[in-house]
């Protein structure tokens, strides 16, 4: 092996221990005893091992389940709004003249440049009159703020990849436009449609700033993670941060293989 290829494995390694580090500590305190942690010179290893810290979370109940479940599913119906709405708002714009795509790709991704938690009051006071405060359905909605840029970012790259040659052809076969979009263009296409939805879902997953705002009697998983931390039980926030982290990673390493890197570019191919 060469120099230069053992210094880039070297780089490499180094890069992921410290990304993994964090992970590893939060991991270690869930599963370590209390007098593992409150002393002088905490070891960096797993002494005592136990599952005590998870089965108290589990056992608390509904104070537990339902937090998990209203992350579910918001994640899942954010997820699911944000597709059917930037699959057809990305396949127009991929559709435009390069110079006209690349100024509304800009666009979209200049309003993730928008600080959320500069917009999260004026939308928990109007959704207060609307109704909508504290319920699913408006956590959903200030949750496609944050979502729809990205999912038509990546979508605008997928639909311009896709060969125009192949819905011309679907064209003459007799489809109309949306029967040539709807029976050639997304199936094959699929890919890029579970890698935006998968990202969708992550950023929904763990949201925090409008679910504060928005969220009082009804709270979502990372504000029972907040909830522990704030009070100071590292054991319980340590064990929520790692159940909260297990579908990322789930979805992340299952999302890889699938990831080019077009997707990711916003295409703005002639």
């Amino acid at each position: 092996m060469s120099r230069a290829k053992l210094g880039a494995w070297i780089i490499s390694i180094v890069f992921v221990v410290l990304l993994l580090f964090p992970l590893y500590i939060m991991f270690k305190i869930s599963v370590s005893a209390p007098h593992d942690v409150f002393r002088e010179s905490p070891p960096y290893f797993i002494e005592n091992f136990t599952w005590q810290h998870f089965r108290n979370v589990l056992a608390s109940g509904e104070a537990f389940y339902a937090p998990l479940s209203k992350s579910f599913i918001t994640a899942i119906a954010a997820t699911f709004l944000s597709l059917l709405i930037a699959v057809p708002a990305a396949y127009g714009i991929s559709r435009f003249d390069v110079k006209l795509r690349y100024i509304l790709i800009l666009i979209i991704f200049m309003s993730r440049m928008v600080p959320e938690v500069s917009i999260a009051l004026p939308i928990s006071i109007t959704f207060i009159r609307m109704g909508l405060f504290d319920t699913t359905l408006g956590l959903v909605l200030a949750h496609l703020i944050r979502i729809l840029p990205v999912s038509c970012f990546i979508l605008v790259s997928v639909f311009g990849e896709f060969p125009l040659s192949l819905e011309r052809q679907a064209r003459i076969d007799g489809y109309s436009r949306i029967g040539a979009i709807r029976k050639v263009v997304l199936p094959l296409s699929l890919t890029g449609l579970v890698v935006a939805g998968l990202f969708s879902f992550i950023l929904s997953w763990d949201e925090f700033i409008y679910a504060s705002y928005l969220t009082l009697a009804e709270p979502t998983m990372p504000i029972k993670m907040y909830y522990y931390i704030s009070r100071g039980n590292i054991f319980s926030s340590a064990t929520y941060a790692v159940i909260i982290t297990i579908p990322v990673l789930i979805i992340t390493f299952s999302l890889q293989r699938y990831i080019k890197p077009e997707y990711l570019s916003g295409s703005v191919k002639g």
